[in-house]
């Protein structure tokens, strides 16, 4: 996959626990350890986006469409 160089600035306190965890070799360096942060806040905020959608959905619709069919006769489906 493709890599792009971008430049950030971060607060003293989080470069030297960064640097910590890649003396500690928790990662092989800055940039793997900010690319998996990065990609892990991404899944997270992906998650909740999934969580929020799904709370608007409405139960008793969502069980009324899935049972739909289910009443019918299984003879008459076809054999596969």
């Amino acid at each position: 996959m493709a890599r792009s160089k971008i430049a950030i600035s971060l607060d003293e306190s989080t470069l030297e626990r960064l640097d910590t965890l890649v003396e500690k070799a928790a990662f092989p360096s800055r940039s793997q350890a900010i690319q998996e942060a990065v990609e892990e806040k991404l899944a997270r905020l992906d998650r909740g986006r999934l969580a929020r959608e799904c709370a608007k959905l409405d139960p008793v619709f969502e069980r009324t469409l899935a049972e739909e069919g289910l009443s019918e006769d299984a003879s008459a489906w076809p054999e596969y």
